[in-house]
């Protein structure tokens, strides 16, 4: 392989790598970030959002339409989880893992109940092009970039838009946004609607590349959370930059000795990070700001 081939081999695995993370994480860095609610039924939206999108592209529906339902239809999901899990137990942020995990439980036998043990994929789109005589997916750039717009996206949502100053503002100081006139119960909704619809695009932007099976959500869950554990409460300065040096740390020990080791280098660097930063990413350049 020359030069050009490893480099670009090297950029490759590390963009799939840093897009998984991205996508995986977004949502559960904002239910946590902005909440302090730990969802760990993260993954079973990311599944909802999966069986969503191919349901619907096997009745015809253009991909990318298809993948917008699928996450509409975990945020809506989510927004109800919300109203009527969630909610009363925010006084008591242990109880929510308990409530979420309980969600997780009957959202996950549910499926294998209702739909069966397993689910026929719909197959990668665009084809591949090849590199040095090795040949990549097309669909993993796709994904590259859908990662890059979703940090884009919500950047502007949450510092460009009325919404975003409202939601900022109820979770700061949330008495005194109620004593304004925020009906913060519906910003709180709204909020976890957002992260579940999130975890619901990336289970559709995943879903051609895998088999489709009730369990699939923990693949993403494990990956999210030491993202979101080593990128801190801020899905800004926190998520991405932990994406960046896991990602290219995972795609490093990948293109030298396997997956199996990229995992685990993904695995002992998280270790690392949390033991010099304890509150992440994002305490270390809040810190840096103060």
């Amino acid at each position: 392989m020359d030069l050009f081939s490893a480099a670009f081999a090297l950029l490759y695995q590390f963009g799939d790598a840093f897009a998984f993370l991205v996508l995986a994480a977004c949502g559960l860095a904002i239910i946590f970030g902005m909440m302090g609610v730990i969802n760990l039924a993260h993954g079973e939206f990311i599944m909802c959002g999966a069986y969503v999108t191919v349901a619907a592209a096997r009745v015809g529906i253009p991909l990318p339409v298809a993948v917008v339902s699928g996450a509409v239809v975990s945020g809506l999901v989510g927004m109800l989880v919300e109203r009527i899990v969630v909610r009363p137990l925010y006084r008591r942020p242990l109880d929510t893992i308990v409530a979420t995990w309980g969600v997780s439980l009957i959202a996950t036998q549910g499926t294998l109940i209702l739909l069966g043990s397993t689910m026929a994929g719909i197959g990668t789109p665009f084809g591949s092009i090849d590199v040095g005589g090795y040949s990549y997916s097309v669909y993993r750039l796709v994904l590259i970039a859908a990662a890059i717009a979703v940090l884009v996206g919500l950047y502007l949502v949450f510092n460009a838009t009325r919404f975003g100053i409202i939601a900022r503002a109820t979770i700061q100081v949330p008495h005194m946004a109620e004593a304004l006139g925020v009906n913060t119960g519906r910003v709180y909704g709204i909020t976890f609607g957002l992260g579940t619809a999130l975890a619901g695009l990336a289970g559709g932007l995943y879903a051609p590349t895998m088999t489709l099976v009730p369990t699939m959500g923990s693949t993403f869950l494990m990956e999210a959370f030491v993202t979101v554990v080593v990128g801190g409460a801020d899905v800004f300065l926190g998520t991405a930059p932990a994406a960046v040096v896991l990602g290219l740390v995972k795609a490093l020990l990948t293109s030298w000795q396997g997956q199996l080791f990229g995992q685990i280098g993904l695995l002992v660097a998280v270790i690392i990070v949390i033991r010099i930063l304890p509150k992440g990413f994002s305490g270390f350049f809040l810190r840096e700001r103060a």
